[in-house]
């Protein structure tokens, strides 16, 4: 991959990130947008439905405008500046004089409505004088209780509305917080696997393409068609690696057809002490695939199950199903091969590992055993409803 191509990948990554955080931006405000309105009109429904009095609704919007200046102060200012800062003592502190300030500004709102309603003073004070005149005589000693006086039943209902208040917005900054961070860390997971799936169809392509060629060269002299066939076969390989993975996405027969070619290719160096078996359905639902998802299990097979001195086998077989795809793939170890055990599980497999956990979580199973000398890979993936 050349510096050209590195710059604009990283530049259509940080695209689509930005891209993805304006579109999260616009769904939160919708959302928030959303449940204040249905706030705002809930007194005018209970006004038609009960003809509640106009100082109600006085108060439920004082209230309201109150309520939201405090969630958004502590939304967008105190959490973000001070709790997720390393100091969260001035978060609380913070908090609390949020909280006292605005129970002063409610208790004036308050005070401000009930004077101007008229006729207000004279309704309470009829009240207060027929409680008066039906309450018993207090005991020796004791007190009757009357109503929660006002000003202790509103400040119980203010703290218990800003607390509440305080806490949603503070556990909703958190939750966002988590989902974004969690966003981030997926596309720079899933930006890094296309960085070693670039470096693995690197890997991949110059020592086969130099082996391949050699081994047309050869047959130039020898069979002059199956060498056209074969230089036909390594430019549709190259156009598949060069073009059709670059997309991200790829029909499954353009990957069976990938590894055709590959296979056809190889065999090109493989001697008759080599027993190769390989099995591709013809008939299936042609699906999107995500590409190279096969090879490095193939690309090891050859690497690590020829053997030019012994017998050994090579066996690639895939089945097609509505629900899933199964591939297994098994070759013999021997010689000189087996002591490079360890490599059979190097940067293809591990790639394709964690290529498999990110686009098919839950929903494949791999499983790698060698024993007697044998290599066995066994994968389903689920690609649609069982």
């Amino acid at each position: 991959m050349n510096v050209f191509q590195r710059f604009k990948d990283a530049h259509a990554f940080g695209f689509d990130m930005k891209k993805n955080f304006f579109e999260s931006k616009i769904i939160h405000i919708l959302l928030h947008l959303l449940a204040w309105s249905i706030f705002i009109v809930l007194p005018l429904y209970f006004n038609n439905r009960w003809q509640v009095g106009k100082d109600f609704i006085w108060l439920y919007y004082i209230n309201i405008i109150i309520n939201g200046i405090i969630f958004y102060i502590n939304y967008f200012v105190l959490v973000p500046k001070f709790f997720f800062g390393t100091r969260k003592f001035r978060y609380f502190l913070s908090v609390l004089a949020v909280i006292a300030v605005f129970y002063f500004v409610s208790d004036i709102s308050n005070k401000v409505v009930f004077e101007y309603v008229p006729g207000r003073a004279e309704v309470e004070d009829m009240i207060r004088r027929s409680e008066q005149e039906r309450r018993p005589a207090p005991p020796p000693g004791g007190r009757i209780p009357g109503r929660p006086p006002f000003r202790e039943m509103h400040l119980f209902n203010y703290s218990f509305n800003s607390l509440f208040l305080i806490f949603f917005s503070l556990g909703l900054r958190i939750l966002e917080r988590h989902s974004r961070i969690e966003k981030w860390q997926k596309e720079l997971e899933k930006e890094k696997l296309n960085s070693e799936l670039a470096f693995l169809k690197n890997q991949i392509s110059p020592h086969f393409f130099f082996n391949t060629l050699n081994n047309i060269y050869s047959l130039i002299n020898v069979n002059k068609e199956d060498s056209q066939e074969a230089v036909l076969k390594l430019s549709k390989l190259m156009r598949y690696l060069l073009y059709e993975s670059e997309q991200g996405q790829t029909l499954l027969s353009s990957e069976i057809g990938f590894m055709n070619n590959y296979i056809d290719l190889m065999k090109l160096r493989m001697s008759e002490k080599i027993d190769l078996s390989v099995t591709f359905p013809d008939k299936y639902e042609d699906i999107d695939f995500p590409p190279l998802i096969f090879i490095p299990f193939i690309e090891n097979a050859f690497k690590h199950g020829i053997s030019y001195r012994e017998k050994s086998f090579i066996d690639i077989n895939m089945k097609v199903t509505k629900e899933k795809i199964i591939f297994r793939c098994a070759n013999s170890v021997a010689g000189a091969n087996n002591k490079t055990e360890n490599n059979h599980s190097g940067i293809g497999l591990e790639n394709v590992k964690k290529r498999l956990n990110l686009l098919f979580p839950d929903k494949h199973k791999l499983e790698i055993d060698k024993a007697d000398n044998v290599f066995k890979i066994d994968l389903t993936i689920i690609t649609g409803k069982a």
